[in-house]
């Protein structure tokens, strides 16, 4: 390891790509805190301690949210758009033709569609969040130009993140958006082990010793999903062309058993939100009857058990969707029979995809499962700890791993083909 890590600070290019990654990254912390003006520091500080909704939205926009930053809505319109588009290729056959058989140029105008389409969510998003600040008392009256202003600066700041990210992406050292949210995520921790230092009560160590195994079984248990397949064995057939016979042999189809990721989390979070805004939003009515419903349905939100039921519930449902979206057993079983290649003991068609439906149901579950234990995690650590000044966030070791990841993966890739090059020469 040390070793490797020595390769990769030897070789010019790879550490000048380092080196700019993380200059983007500190231009991306410093704009996380420069703030909006006309707003109430001290109620803000409230409002997300007694929001965990509001609080799991502020870590997908690296801390900007809480700081009501010029870009509090970090690269969350951008992935919106990103879901809306990758959802689009499966509604309409010409969203498909373009992104997968157009080629480079397809891909291109699809991705160009996404940063339009992330244009208009960021104004919507930055103006329900300035109207929810404001229904909770933490920005004074504001007239026309201010909400232009607002707006248009909170927009301009989630455009810019998106920029920020596709440059760190052509650098080819992981992805840009996930090293955004992994800078906010880990730029957290010196704030939330300050705070575990000065709540330190030395009567709770068993505790604290206790959240420190969990943390750690918590990582290896994520890595361990995060790479887990099933292996489904395919053999290809024998053909003859020309007088001369081809294919043969076998492979495997890989099948993961996390195939969508933190997506569902991210649909589950965007789902619960808006209930919990609106109603927010509408406590302060001045209709008693429509105040009175908002503040019931704020007040089930409120309960940690109710809402990590529903959170649970829901993270559980949208991993199977994005699953049925991303992996359509019906064209792998026709792409398997177009290639000669077939299942021992399955039969090529609709055999081969009940077969493939019934295998990618059964290991969903499991990745469906240890999603919803992950999201739902910091509540059960405060319920067995009591320790509600530092928890063990899986979303966001989640999000951390799988960064780290990826971008060991793309570091390994690039020493592979320097080595490669070395050996040519």
């Amino acid at each position: 390891m040390i070793n490797k890590i020595k390769q990769i600070f030897q070789i010019k290019d790879i550490r000048n790509k380092i080196i700019f990654i993380l200059a983007l990254l500190a231009v991306f912390r410093l704009m996380a805190n420069i703030p909006i003006p006309g707003v109430d520091v001290a109620q803000l500080k409230s409002f997300f301690e007694n929001n965990q909704l509001l609080g799991m939205l502020d870590m997908f926009s690296g801390g900007g949210l809480r700081n009501v930053s010029i870009v509090m809505l970090g690269v969350g319109p951008y992935i919106t758009a990103s879901i809306i588009m990758q959802l689009s290729t499966m509604i309409f056959p010409v969203m498909e033709k373009m992104h997968k058989e157009e080629g480079e140029a397809g891909r291109q105008k699809f991705n160009s569609w996404t940063r339009w389409l992330t244009l208009p969510l960021a104004i919507l998003q930055s103006f329900s969040m300035i109207s929810l600040l404001r229904s909770q008392g933490m920005m004074g009256n504001l007239n026309v130009f201010d909400y232009i202003l607002i707006i248009s600066t909170i927009t301009a700041g989630t455009i810019f993140l998106m920029w920020l990210g596709e440059i760190i992406t052509e650098k080819k050292m992981g992805n840009g958006v996930s090293l955004l949210i992994f800078a906010g995520i880990v730029s957290a921790l010196p704030t939330a082990v300050n705070n575990l230092i000065l709540t330190w009560n030395p009567t709770e160590i068993l505790a604290y010793i206790g959240l420190g195994i969990f943390s750690i079984i918590t990582i290896g248990a994520i890595v361990f999903i995060t790479e887990g397949q099933r292996n489904i064995p395919i053999t290809f057939a024998r053909q003859m062309r020309g007088g001369k016979t081809v294919g043969g042999g076998s492979s495997n189809l890989p099948l993961k058993v996390n195939m969508a990721g933190v997506i569902p989390i991210i649909f589950a979070m965007s789902i619960m939100l808006f209930p919990s805004v609106i109603a927010n939003f509408l406590a302060n009515s001045s209709i008693e009857w429509v105040a009175r419903i908002a503040s019931t349905i704020a007040d089930l939100l409120a309960n940690q058990w109710i809402y990590g039921s529903l959170y649970f519930l829901l993270v559980v449902a949208f991993t199977y969707f994005y699953t049925a979206v991303t992996f359509n057993p019906q064209k792998v079983a026709e792409n398997l029979q177009r290639q000669g290649g077939f299942i021992s003991g399955i039969r090529p068609g609709n055999p081969t995809m009940e077969y493939l439906n019934f295998i990618v149901n059964r290991i969903t579950l499991t990745g469906a499962l240890f999603l919803g234990f992950v999201a739902v995690l910091p509540f059960i650590v405060q319920g067995v700890t009591g320790i509600q000044t530092i928890t063990v966030g899986g979303t966001g070791i989640l999000i951390v791993v799988s960064v780290v990841m990826e971008t060991i993966k793309q570091l390994q890739g690039q020493l592979v083909m320097r080595d490669y090059d070395k050996l040519n020469i």
